[in-house]
């Protein structure tokens, strides 16, 4: 997925649970560092411990790429504090935010809309790419498409999708990266 990606690309990686969207956020945190880029994951799922051990089962080189991988797991993440983190760092710097709907949970943050458009005006100065997990809806598994898609997205409250580059949907071990039109 890297190689698909350019600088200040915001991507979303889309699917039903249990089909492998942290495992390929973490893999392109991987691939990143193994670039020798800058990688960051901005998580509100899980601790920095769970995220450390997920990431060296995918390591398959055994070496210590995931040293290199900074791993933030504040309540407080938000676009604030993730364009506090990332100020200053060089574009093409990969982080991941897991996950898109756990950054409008909190009622004392800004809504959902107003994050994700302050994080694309941040990426797009920037050139840093930010990449979201994302939850598909459950409604999808009944309309027989193969892959989801960008209205599959479940979303807690209205978010312009529009304003990610580059999306990625899983299912059923199949994976399709696409441009966001």
């Amino acid at each position: 997925i890297l190689s698909g990606l350019e600088d200040g690309d915001l991507l979303l990686l889309a699917g039903r649970p249990g089909h492998g969207k942290t495992k390929l956020g973490l893999r392109l945190l991987l691939d990143a560092a193994r670039d020798g880029r800058k990688a960051l994951m901005f998580t509100l799922e899980f601790t920095e411990q769970q995220t450390r051990k997920h990431l060296k089962s995918l390591e398959a080189d055994g070496g210590n790429i995931v040293d290199g991988i900074q791993i933030f797991t504040s309540d407080q993440i938000s676009a604030d504090y993730i364009i506090r983190h990332m100020s200053g760092l060089e574009p093409g710097t990969v982080a991941v935010v897991d996950y898109l709907q756990l950054l409008d949970q909190q009622r004392t943050k800004p809504m959902l809309s107003e994050q994700l458009q302050a994080l694309g005006e941040f990426a797009q100065t920037t050139g840093v790419i930010l990449g979201f997990i994302s939850q598909i809806d459950r409604s999808f598994e009944t309309k027989g498409k193969r892959l989801p898609d960008i209205g599959d997205v479940r979303l807690p409250n209205f978010v312009d999708l529009g304003l990610f580059s580059k999306a990625c949907f899983l299912h059923n071990g199949e994976v399709q990266l696409q441009d966001v039109a």
